[in-house]
């Protein structure tokens, strides 16, 4: 940020704390000027760290990043504005002045330790949950309920025990029906809420009925490059659903993933447990008639 009203002052403000901004910064820092960078996360680093690898060169993206962010985090000449947003800025070139709205923290950054403390106590993480005043029946076949309490009585503990379990479900009935974990709710004495935070931040498993067999394409850099999305549309065709969607008389499921772990074999296609390397979509086409019998 530049101040003064008559001479140019030598200060660069960088907006976005990604490896852009961070790259940016640092080359402006090392050319001797002072850096203000902004970002409006508690942290810089930006999405990359949320990749696998990186395009084109498949280079791992936290091994790039995270050189960048240890020497912005300890250049002399770059003050890191986090948890901070640009709102405006006044006067021309070389001789202007920014409004930068910083965020609460409610924890003093120069005394922070890393401790972890405050995760544990923060009040927004925290939330009071109160159980429902009347518990909903539930409505769940006989039959169907003996598997489930099955299911549930193999784990000791209980919130410890909880995805093993919905894993469980799913190889037994393939999708996660809702009075089902109203019962697993019912038997750990584990909050609903808390098993629907679970079931759907992973990917494996599905709130909605899926098809006996799960068509899933890796749409990964790997796998891209090689014409992943082409076997994607060929298979939308013949089996007349959108990727996420189940065929009618329920025998498929299409599903895509951004990384199964094998790129030495892209593109890459799997029916349930099966893994399919070196795809094309006329072989992807011929799993369907595979399994369809």
């Amino acid at each position: 940020m530049a101040q003064g009203t008559h001479k140019k002052v030598g200060a660069v403000l960088v907006v976005g704390g990604g490896v852009g901004g961070m790259q940016a910064s640092l080359d402006l820092a090392e050319a001797g000027y002072k850096v203000y960078l902004v970002e409006k996360g508690p942290s810089i680093g930006g999405v990359m760290a949320q990749l696998d690898k990186t395009f084109p060169t498949n280079d791992c993206a936290m091994c790039t990043l995270a050189p960048r962010m240890v020497d912005c985090g300890r250049h002399l000449n770059i003050e890191k504005l986090t948890y901070s947003e640009f709102e405006s800025i006044e006067g021309t070139a070389g001789n202007f002045s920014v409004h930068v709205r910083r965020k609460a923290r409610s924890v003093d950054p120069d005394k922070c330790t890393g401790c972890g403390e405050c995760v544990e106590h923060c009040l927004v993480k925290n939330i009071v949950y109160l159980e429902p005043s009347t518990v909903p029946e539930i409505e769940l076949e006989e039959d169907k309920r003996l598997k489930v309490d099955q299911i549930v009585n193999r784990y000791a503990g209980d919130k410890e025990a909880l995805v093993p379990i919905l894993q469980d479900i799913t190889a037994e009935f393939n999708w996660l029906a809702p009075q089902v974990l109203m019962r697993v709710s019912q038997v750990k004495q584990i909050p609903l809420e808390h098993i629907l935070r679970i079931a759907t931040f992973y990917k494996a498993f599905s709130l909605k009925p899926r098809g006996k067999h799960i068509i899933t394409v890796c749409t990964g850099t790997a796998c891209h490059v090689k014409g992943a999305q082409r076997i994607l549309d060929r298979l939308e065709r013949e089996l007349g659903i959108k990727t996420g969607q189940t065929t009618s008389d329920m025998k498929f499921s299409l599903d895509s993933v951004r990384c199964l772990g094998c790129c030495g074999l892209s593109p890459v296609v799997t029916v349930g447990d099966e893994l399919y390397g070196q795809m094309n979509p006329a072989r992807a086409a011929a799993l369907i008639d595979k399994y369809a019998d």
